[in-house]
């Protein structure tokens, strides 16, 4: 089976055989347009040949022709996409991405009417320029000719399987993340859609995680190397796979994910929503709902520190072929925990959970002649973490304790930033050896949609050893008192972050 994994910057195909080992994997990446501030769009075309370039390579390492069969291919999406298609289904717009905020105004609107928490209360998608909900009153407002064009809105995977097999369909796991979809009664929710003007007939049908397609137009199964009868199923949101990609699906078991963003994330049995509107609830399936929080600067801030503050490592590594980020916290790693009383507020792209602020900057706090640039790395690394940790607070209120944190992500490969997530949590810090987990995720849900598994646990099986960072005690002291600092500056900053993030945009380039 191959699971494809449908990121912001690139596609991931992977290869599994029928032990779910890895056999092969391909990934081919594509821009994220940011042409002007706040932008974050994708090319359709560019995203629909990487999918079709990743799915042909490993197909061409499975070696068919020695008996080998695909038996399915599985996805795991990012959320929160919106493309406007004309009656001809003519794309109208570019893939509008999570990390466009170009909604911000209306979505401010929707949080001072009052009209934003009624609908969050329903959708579990909170207010944010993120979701689809606040790009289509933006389009609605900003770009009437597309709004009044529009006979459909899908996202990326529909608009994939739109391309691939002629249909019109959404797993309601990505339904769920789109601030339009009722989570209660599992249909469009006619608040939202009253509050955007759409009608139910503009937005796809809503499946399961557990359907799929077959008879792919025959051109593209003769570019894949697949016969076009070859399932394919929908899956689900890179989020809700991640928890079970790391065998989170238990009550109080966290996974947390860093990587260009992150998250962290607990699994329900039923719908659970934060009265203050601060964690989301998106679904896997019927019976596995994901709380958490999602954070929008995660490694993208550390390859901001590299590209900004360590040209000389950079350089250093392309010459001697290692990896930048190795040089990196070898040099964090000589700061002592707290970074001698440095804090930096990691906001350099707005922020999600759990401010919900898209007008939040970044910023170093506590800097004197002592702190270098090592100082500033490592407390890069500390904000970072501090942030998801601040999250994890409000997703306690909800949910209750966090029994256990299983980690994955870019970030994951760092012994030193998984030690700081155990000393700051004080709590063990397991990394499972599964670093393609949402690719795994997709597979386990092909398998129980074929009838092959009958329970989504048996992914335990698969995930392979895993290593436990242990809370080192010398450390807690530094970071139990710098956490309150750090959030309580949060909350001042956010009174002036609306200003100086309207300041930027008036005199960006």
């Amino acid at each position: 089976m191959i699971g494809v994994d449908l990121g912001t910057t690139s596609t991931k195909a992977v290869l599994f055989d029928d032990r779910n080992q890895v056999v092969a994997s391909a990934n081919k990446g594509y821009q994220l347009y940011r042409d002007i501030p706040d932008m974050a769009e994708e090319d359709l075309n560019e995203i629909f040949e990487a999918l079709i370039d990743a799915l042909s390579d490993v197909v061409r390492q499975a070696n068919l022709s020695e008996g080998n069969k695909i038996s399915a291919v599985s996805f795991s999406s990012a959320m929160h996409s919106l493309i406007a298609f004309d009656k001809n289904w003519q794309p109208l717009t570019r893939v509008i991405t999570w990390a466009d905020t170009r909604a911000v105004k209306y979505t401010e609107e929707l949080k001072r009417t009052g009209l934003g928490q009624e609908i969050y209360q329903k959708t579990g998608t909170p207010i944010h320029p993120m979701a689809p909900l606040s790009k289509l009153l933006w389009l609605k407002t900003e770009h009437e000719d597309v709004y009044n064009q529009a006979a459909h809105y899908l996202g990326i995977k529909e608009y994939l399987f739109h391309r691939l097999f002629g249909v019109n369909k959404m797993d309601i796991s990505l339904a769920s993340g789109t601030g339009l979809f009722n989570i209660f009664n599992l249909d469009w929710d006619e608040q939202a859609l009253s509050v955007t003007g759409l009608q139910k007939a503009q937005l796809p049908m809503t499946v399961e995680p557990y359907a799929y397609e077959t008879n792919m137009a025959a051109e593209y199964a003769a570019v894949i190397g697949i016969p076009a009868d070859t399932p394919f199923v929908y899956g689900a949101g890179d989020g809700p796979l991640s928890n079970l990609g790391v065998n989170a699906i238990q009550p109080g078991v966290a996974a947390i994910t860093i990587g260009t963003s992150g998250a962290i994330r607990v699994v329900a049995d039923h719908p659970v929503i934060d009265p203050k509107g601060r964690t989301f609830t998106y679904a896997l399936d019927k019976e596995h709902w994901v709380v958490g929080g999602p954070v929008n600067n995660g490694g993208d801030v550390f390859r901001w520190a590299r590209d900004n503050m360590f040209d000389a490592e950079k350089s250093t590594a392309a010459l001697l072929g290692t990896d930048a980020y190795d040089l990196m916290t070898q040099i964090a790693a000589r700061v002592p925990a707290g970074s001698e009383g440095l804090i930096f507020h990691p906001y350099l792209g707005g922020e999600r959970a759990p401010i919900w602020d898209a007008n939040a900057r970044g910023s170093f706090f506590g800097l004197n002649h002592g702190h270098t640039r090592a100082h500033m790395l490592r407390s890069v690394l500390e904000g970072i973490t501090f942030n998801v940790y601040m999250v994890s607070l409000a997703l306690e209120e909800v949910v209750g304790d966090l029994k256990s944190i299983q980690a994955t992500g870019g970030f994951a490969r760092s012994p030193l930033w998984r030690q700081m997530f155990a000393d700051i949590f004080e709590q063990p810090v397991t990394v499972p050896e599964a670093f393609e987990s949402g690719a795994l995720a997709a597979v386990i849900v092909a398998q129980k949609a074929l009838g092959q598994i009958d329970n989504l646990n048996e992914i335990e099986k698969y995930i392979g050893s895993a290593n436990t960072y242990q809370p080192m005690p010398e450390n807690f002291q530094a970071y139990r008192e710098l956490a309150p600092i750090f959030i309580r500056l949060s909350r001042q900053l956010q009174t002036e972050y609306e200003n100086i993030a309207n300041y930027q945009r008036k005199h960006s380039k």
